[in-house]
């Protein structure tokens, strides 16, 4: 096989095939079978994400191509998602350490943290902020990277996940992001923010269950969230009051679960962000307009525990 292929597009081109007919799932930050072996194979030379293309005809030596089809292998075969072969994720123009501790990053709350979180937050001033259920803290050390003068405090209940966001803040040197353990507002008990940005597990039990084989890599913790995956979701709704400031602002992402959310709570004004590619299932929300609606969602919140 190494002897018909030589050079990087090459075997761009026949990791691209190869993962086409073995099919893979896409979506761990990549979302097609060429961007995945690109970025194999140019991890495997140690090669920059965004490398020219004229470097696409370089002829690559035996032990290269050795170590490009292993990757490929391992890939293919036991259905591990590209980042976490290489241990690289890009979010929102940043390079993040990713493994199974938490999720890889893709959220698309990238790109509000790439335009400032407008026209959302309405030129209102921000002094700190809250991400909630952290994870490799991609969303805390972005914001807190674009917005050196906020001080950011990133939230999870995984310790493995706080050790793997504790190495994206030295990898990239933020050195306003506050790290804190708690189970959702749990551990955050007088703490008043004047944004919070969520990403909380939101996939319902029947999608866990029927997910491809590349999510059972991903720790279960960031995905499952009950029936209708609004477990998690219900509970922020109803404490995140008590943790804004009088004009403070939630962002939230539920994905598949907005319809389920529109269904329950039809009276609550949720703002759909939509993104370049469409509407996502992210809402933002004023902390004004929760509280009317405080006694409807501490019922339903409180039924899910």
């Amino acid at each position: 096989m190494g002897a018909e292929l030589n050079t990087i597009i090459d075997f761009i081109r026949y990791g691209a095939s190869r993962f086409g007919a073995a099919g893979l799932c896409f979506g761990h930050s990549y979302d097609n079978a060429l961007d995945e072996a690109t970025q194999l194979v140019l991890h495997a030379l140690h090669l920059p994400h965004d490398l020219g293309p004229a470097y696409g005809q370089a002829a690559l030596v035996a032990a290269e191509k050795a170590q490009i089809l292993a990757l490929f292998e391992r890939r293919i075969v036991e259905r591990i998602p590209a980042c976490y072969l290489t241990g690289e994720a890009w979010f929102a123009g940043l390079s993040f350490k990713t493994d199974p501790r938490a999720l890889v990053p893709r959220s698309p709350i990238a790109e509000l943290i790439e335009t400032g979180f407008e026209p959302w937050l309405g030129g209102r001033e921000v002094a700190r902020v809250l991400d909630l259920c952290t994870g490799s803290g991609c969303i805390a050390i972005a914001t807190a990277h674009y917005h050196p003068d906020w001080l950011v405090d990133a939230a999870d209940f995984s310790e493995d996940a706080l050790a793997l966001a504790t190495e994206n803040i030295q990898r990239l040197a933020t050195a306003n992001v506050r790290l804190v353990q708690s189970d959702l507002f749990g551990g955050l008990k007088g703490e008043v923010y004047d944004l919070i940005v969520t990403n909380p597990p939101y996939v319902t039990h029947a999608e866990t269950d029927a997910l491809p084989k590349e999510y059972a890599h991903e720790p279960v913790l960031g995905l499952r969230a009950g029936d209708d995956g609004l477990d998690l979701a219900l509970e922020i709704l109803r404490d995140a009051p008590d943790h804004l400031h009088e004009q403070g602002l939630l962002i939230c992402e539920v994905g598949e679960s907005e319809r389920a959310l529109v269904k329950l709570l039809p009276e609550v004004p949720f703002a759909w962000v939509e993104f370049k590619v469409g509407q996502m299932g992210i809402f933002v929300i004023d902390r004004a307009d929760l509280l009317p609606h405080r006694t409807r969602i501490k019922a339903l919140a409180d039924a899910r525990r």
